[in-house]
């Protein structure tokens, strides 16, 4: 909402002196969003005067069409002469009032003015545009011509209201009064201490049963409607200068004198309006919901097909109007062409659902002035004063005659009261204001208050977001002052800290971030696409997804089932933007529907909900595992003075694995693997024991290059995702901590030939078996192939250490377990010695 400091002076008298931004620091004290405050007119000097244009010449010979003219300002410029200046405007005639400025002046910007020679002749000033002195769009497209009657040599700046102060607010939901001069001129009132001068208190006429027809045929949907109606208006009447100009310092457009009023009515007292064109209306007005499959075209000329939920204007064609949005082009008010326009309109004042606007705006994406503010809320008893408003500005403005019917169809409600302890803003802020300061708080938001040590507090017409009790004491609090609350530290109830579960999420993180990966947290939300982009099959569990009923983009409509499209997305994000060594990690649910999921049931609010209706509410819930993930690209060791450095590859992302799973004290079983998105001969299974069987845990590798291309990754970029909840299961609760020997270890290394075909997993987990207690340690670190060793051959060199807890091993003792651990590998997987 955009506030004029001059307009708002009319309702309160502020003092002399006061700025815009001392008005800025008072309304921010109660709690409006005041964003910036415009100075209009900054740097704007004179002589800018009004002149009459005497003579015009076209200039020939130029790529634009050129006039030389004459215009007389008067004795503005000290000669009473007539002003020569060039313009290329071509929207005024001989005998228009235009504004001109003369040499000497500054217009907005630091433009200054003095005389030149241009296009052959010298020009001694300039012809005005409403852009070039910072007016804004004023819909002429061109040079401003004034009215007739303004006197030549008129000072145009204050003329044109030019130099002022516009404050502008964000106005929050929970105000929407404060879209309105009354609305923001009740706050400054109230913030100065000072009388407020009520736009909206004026003497209205009461209904009577011969005011223009209305039929209201839902009155849940419209519980206030009032008509009126102007006839005998001067076709040619144009809004004057002052309602222009506050018009465009408010954001708006002037468009013509009735529907200039109507706008005005609307920024001053809140309440939307809408005039028809009387001889354009056939039968009755109503209000009722659409058909569906109605039709209908609104001002901005676009054809929309109504929903049934929809709350429309009607007369006995149809659709004229969606209620509280935009009205219909046929019955707009024509402007005056040729002698020819609109002399008799009907005034429409209503009170709209919010929620039936705003779901019908948003259906037609179509937002307006008008469903802005009944979306936030409309104050239902300022309707017959905006009407009346209306009405008199058109009979003073346009020559018109109101008529003496009044129409007004009115829904019965009550006033809303609510019941507060006098003292209960007290216990909210932790400030004793007392019942003093809490009555006059209240009366001065527009409550009504009765009561002592409990008050009954009737709540304004225009304030629906005054609700209960806490509401009351916000608004008693935020006037009060919120820099005047007292900083306390609440004191936390005693807990039994974080559950294994949390503890593990959080060891897993540190753990990653300790091995130089970089937390990445991504929205949790995916679309079909890039389901496709990895490969995934279509009977992959992955493509079972669960649809939003409001997703942020219908690109990605769905929650996601894994957790890399997000972390690769952002890889691919920040190899972009030039960091091409990278290693990203994610700890987060993801989603998986089963099927056997129910619709949730409403809970009650009135009542501590069941064990069984929470029960039936987790029902309705798929299932959330929650996992770890990380994605590598670039470099994983850096090049220097040390060494070359090494790329990142699926061994990295593997180890990943390993790291997050020894913090829930799991040891992983790794094999090959072929899972989308990895590459089928570089993707391994991770797998932990659970309950004595070997479960699944996750996946790690280098993903498959159709998916690095697709996604648009860089070569050979590696990832890794696990599950944390069954590692959690595998892991068996908590963590020991390692028993440390101080005896010394016993180093025994031996090479096994095995069969190409034999996982590395199960010759490791074989000498494990064999090796028995002794074995502290077993690392695999060689691996060989050659002609010596046979086709279809490999050799696996391992280093085992073993070590006892009370004692020094013999050498017999670690070779005795050596053996046995070759034993069983020899047994086991088929291995023999190397030589």
């Amino acid at each position: 909402m955009r506030v004029p400091l001059s307009w708002l002076r009319e309702y309160v008298d502020l003092p002399a002196g006061e700025t815009g931004r001392d008005v800025q620091a008072k309304l921010i004290a109660s709690g409006l969003e005041v964003e910036t405050v415009e100075q209009l007119g900054a740097g704007l000097e004179g002589p800018l005067v009004v002149g009459q244009v005497l003579t015009i010449e076209e200039l020939e010979g130029f790529k634009k069409p050129i006039r030389f003219c004459t215009v007389d300002v008067g004795q503005a410029n000290g000669t009473g002469e007539p002003q020569e200046i060039v313009c290329g405007a071509r929207n005024f005639a001989v005998g228009d009032k235009v504004v001109v400025v003369l040499p000497g002046a500054t217009l907005p910007g630091d433009f200054k003015i003095s005389a030149r020679k241009t296009y052959g002749k010298v020009s001694h000033g300039m012809i005005c545009s409403g852009d070039e002195l910072g007016m804004g769009d004023d819909g002429s497209g061109g040079i401003i011509v004034l009215p007739p009657e303004y006197e030549v040599g008129t000072d145009a700046i204050e003329l044109l209201q030019l130099v002022d102060e516009v404050l502008d607010i964000a106005v929050t939901p929970d105000r929407g009064y404060c879209l309105s001069m009354r609305g923001v001129a009740r706050e400054t009132a109230t913030a100065y201490g000072l009388p407020l001068r009520d736009p909206a208190l004026l003497d209205v006429p009461p209904p009577n049963s011969y005011g223009y027809p209305v039929k209201i045929s839902d009155p849940f949907g419209c519980d206030r409607f009032t008509a009126r109606t102007v006839v005998g208006l001067q076709p040619e009447a144009r809004s004057p200068i002052w309602l222009k100009r506050r018009l465009q310092k408010a954001g708006m457009r002037p468009i013509s004198l009735a529907v200039d009023v109507t706008n005005y009515v609307m920024l001053e007292l809140g309440q939307p309006l809408h005039a028809y064109d009387r001889s354009l209306v056939e039968g009755t007005i109503g209000v009722r919901r659409a058909e569906p499959g109605e039709q209908i075209v609104t001002l901005d000329g676009t054809k929309r097909v109504l929903d049934a939920e929809d709350l429309v204007i009607t007369d006995n064609r149809g659709p004229i109007g969606l209620a509280g949005v935009m009205g219909g082009a046929n019955t707009e008010i024509a402007d005056h062409v040729e002698g020819q326009g609109t002399t008799e309109v009907v005034i429409e004042a209503a009170h709209f659902n919010p929620l039936s606007i705003a779901r019908t705006a948003r259906r037609h994406k179509l937002s307006s002035e008008a469903s802005r503010r009944f979306e936030r809320g409309v104050d239902p008893e300022a309707a017959s004063a905006a009407a009346q408003r209306t009405v008199d500005l058109l009979v003073l403005l346009a020559g018109g005659t109101a008529e003496a019917g009044v129409t007004e169809i009115v829904a019965p409600s009550a006033p809303r009261s609510i019941t507060i302890p006098a003292n209960h803003p007290d216990k909210v802020a932790g400030v004793t204001y007392g019942r003093e300061t809490v009555v006059r708080r209240l009366q001065q938001v527009g409550c009504d208050v009765y009561g002592q040590d409990e008050l009954v507090v009737t709540v304004p017409s225009w304030r629906p977001d005054l609700t209960d009790p806490n509401d009351l004491a916000e608004e008693v609090i935020r006037l009060e002052g919120y820099e005047n609350l007292p900083s306390t530290l609440p004191t936390p109830p005693a807990g039994r800290g974080l559950t294994e579960r949390q503890r593990l999420h959080r060891r897993a993180g540190r753990a990653l971030a300790g091995a130089g990966y970089v937390e990445a947290l991504n929205y949790p939300f995916i679309g079909e696409t890039v389901l496709d982009q990895l490969g995934i099959e279509a009977d992959d569990p992955r493509r079972r997804t669960v649809k939003l009923a409001n997703p942020l983009s219908d690109e990605e409509p769905s929650l996601r089932t894994t957790l890399l499209p997000g972390l690769l997305s952002a890889l691919r994000r920040n190899d972009g933007r030039g960091s091409h060594d990278l290693a990203l990690f994610e700890t987060g649910l993801v989603f998986r529907p089963t099927g056997d999921e129910k619709p949730a049931a409403r809970l009650p609010v009135d009542r501590r909900p069941t064990d069984a209706e929470i029960a039936a509410l987790n029902g309705a819930l798929p299932e959330q595992p929650r996992r770890a993930a990380v994605v590598l690209a670039g470099a994983r060791e850096q090049a220097g003075w040390w060494g070359k450095g090494r790329p990142a590859t699926w061994a990295d992302a593997v180890e990943a694995g390993r790291l997050v799973a020894r913090e829930a004290g799991v040891e992983l079983i790794v094999r090959q693997d072929q899972h989308a998105p990895w590459h089928p001969g570089r993707c391994a299974a991770l797998l932990a024991v659970v309950d004595g069987e070997e479960v699944l845990v996750g996946n790690a590798g280098e993903l498959h290059p159709r998916v690095v291309k697709a996604l648009g990754l860089p070569e050979r970029t590696c990832a890794m995702e696990i599950d944390l909840d069954r590692l959690e299961r595998a892991g068996g609760g908590t963590v020991p901590a390692p028993r440390i020997s101080t005896f010394p270890v016993a180093t025994q290394d031996v090479a096994l030939i095995v069969d190409s075909a034999v996982p590395a997993a199960d010759v490791e987990s074989a000498l494990r078996a064999g090796a028995g207690d002794l074995l502290e340690d077993l690392r695999l670190f060689d691996v060989f192939t050659g002609e010596q060793l046979g086709e279809g051959k490999k050799s696996l060199a391992y280093a085992l250490r073993f070590r006892a807890p009370d004692r020094t091993l013999k050498a017999d003792e670690a070779s005795a377990a050596r053996d046995a651990a070759v034993a069983a590998a020899v047994e086991r997987t088929g291995a023999s010695l190397r030589a």
